[in-house]
């Protein structure tokens, strides 16, 4: 954990590829390797010794570690030459296994001469740096994470030089470039771990060649099918540990594509192209991925999605960006047996009325609901029986929040932004009725995005306030972001 900076927010997701990457971590028969790195990090935070930050959705998503510690534990590193944080043009740096050398690290007045120093040694295994470019033809690194933009030249024909590569990333947004990666990609047979921020990517067919990818994160992604099997045994061609695939576009999921792909946990696809018909996706062929936990889908060209899309029993997340649905075709979402989070974004809904059937969404604990024309939602506690967190964002139309959504004996918080007032207004009475039945635990929060709209919400509060005195309001809030 000592390369990332002190007081450094660290994305978990991203540590424990680190850490997998680097090997630290030892197989077992019932869990991956990333379950057992979590388990890891939650005795990390058991013990006091890690900090930890959780997402909307109660999973631990970033961590941090008590600058003492980390001292601490740089010093032991550094002393054992198990890593090499450079500050400054330092002796030593040739035998470094580990090389750290970020922008919060290095003293501007060496920056100038680092690039020298970095010519990387032959023991250098991994590589962390803000610095541009291809540093070195170490053929034995392992790992190489960039905190800067992608090169073009180095994607298209530096990457291959690096055989023994586990997990390479380009973590900072620039600007876009469209690159095409070389047929010979599948040299790096080692290959686990590629992030590549703000690039368009079109792999090669050999992609589908690199049976050690565990996770694939790529600001847009274009995918070929992948070849068929021929006479070689199929096996040979499933990717059996890739976990993640994010940002592929207009992708065909057809049968074999599905079989290459059996073990995907996290998922997310984008159709933006109008040269073909959106039945010819194949998206019914999702079903098929029988361990696939979350869908982001983004499905601009695709029309009536909810119709053409299948999902697999084991979906537990669903995020459904950028489509036209009609509400009744959200029994097909409402009747996942385990689905625990479902967040509707920029979603056009036909009709201004949803009325949610009972006896689905029977899991669902999170729901996210964000810029939807959205006039009357007719929902009460039996449609989400143990909701947990219920987030309205830029429902400028609805009229309220219903207010038996309060009656919910799991719901612990709900947050309204930049809504309508009136449904602002519905919210607050949820809270106060709560408070009069006793109910401590939940917590509403409204939040303007102008300083008008919080006046004029607070004058009306106050006027209620003359008309419900028994209200203290210790369990409401309402401000501006």
């Amino acid at each position: 954990m000592g390369i990332f900076p002190e007081d450094d927010e660290i994305r978990v997701s991203q540590l424990i590829k680190l850490w997998v990457a680097e090997g630290f971590i030892k197989s077992n028969e019932s869990q991956s390797l990333e379950e057992i790195a979590r388990g890891y990090l939650n005795d990390l935070i058991d013990r006091n010794l890690i900090l930890k930050q959780l997402g909307s959705t109660g999973r631990i998503r970033f961590c941090k570690i008590h600058d003492l510690l980390r001292d601490l534990s740089l010093k032991l590193a550094q002393k054992d030459e198990f890593i090499c944080v450079m500050e400054d043009i330092q002796r030593g740096v040739e035998r470094g296994r580990r090389i750290v050398c970020n922008e919060k690290n290095l003293q501007a007045k060496y920056q100038s001469q680092v690039l020298h120093t970095l010519q990387l040694p032959p023991l250098t295994r991994t590589l962390v740096t803000h610095m541009d470019g291809r540093l070195s033809n170490n053929r034995l690194m392992r790992i190489m994470s960039f905190n800067c933009g992608a090169k073009k030249k180095y994607l298209r024909r530096h990457i291959v030089d690096q055989v023994n590569m586990r997990y390479l990333a380009y973590n900072k947004r620039t600007r876009f470039l469209a690159v095409k990666l070389p047929s010979s990609i599948d040299v790096l047979w080692n290959l686990q771990t590629i992030i590549i921020r703000k690039n368009k990517i079109k792999a090669p067919s050999e992609i589908w060649e690199m049976r050690q990818l565990r996770h694939v994160d790529i600001y847009e992604l274009h995918l070929p099918d992948p070849p068929q099997s021929g006479d070689q045994q199929q096996h040979e061609f499933v990717l059996q540990n890739l976990q993640t695939l994010k940002n592929v576009v207009n992708f065909v999921w057809s049968e074999e594509a599905c079989k290459r792909v059996v073990n995907i946990r996290k998922l997310q696809i984008e159709y933006d192209s109008r040269s073909k018909s959106s039945n010819d996706y194949l998206l019914y062929n999702i079903c098929h991925l029988h361990k696939l936990e979350s869908l982001t889908c983004l499905p601009y060209t695709v029309h009536n999605v909810l119709q053409k899309l299948t999902f697999p029993s084991s979906l537990k997340k669903l995020y459904l960006v950028g489509s036209k649905v009609h509400w009744k075709d959200l029994t097909i979402i409402g009747s996942l047996p385990n689905l625990e989070v479902l967040n509707l974004d920029d979603v056009s809904a036909v009709e201004p009325v949803w009325n949610p059937v009972e006896g689905e969404f029977l899991r669902l604990k999170y729901l996210f609901i964000s810029y939807i024309d959205l006039v009357q939602w007719n929902a009460d506690s039996s449609h989400f029986p143990i909701l947990e967190k219920l987030f309205l964002t830029q429902m400028y139309k609805l009229e309220e929040v219903p207010l038996d959504i309060g009656e919910i004996p799991t719901l612990g918080f709900l947050q309204l932004l930049e809504c309508s007032e009136s449904a602002a207004i519905s919210a607050m009475r949820i809270a106060e009725e709560q408070e009069n039945n006793g109910n401590e635990e939940l917590q509403v929060r409204v939040t303007f995005d102008r300083k008008a709209k919080l006046e004029s919400f607070q004058e009306k509060m106050k006027q209620s306030a003359d008309d419900h005195i028994n209200f203290t309001r210790n369990n409401f809030q309402a401000m501006m972001f």
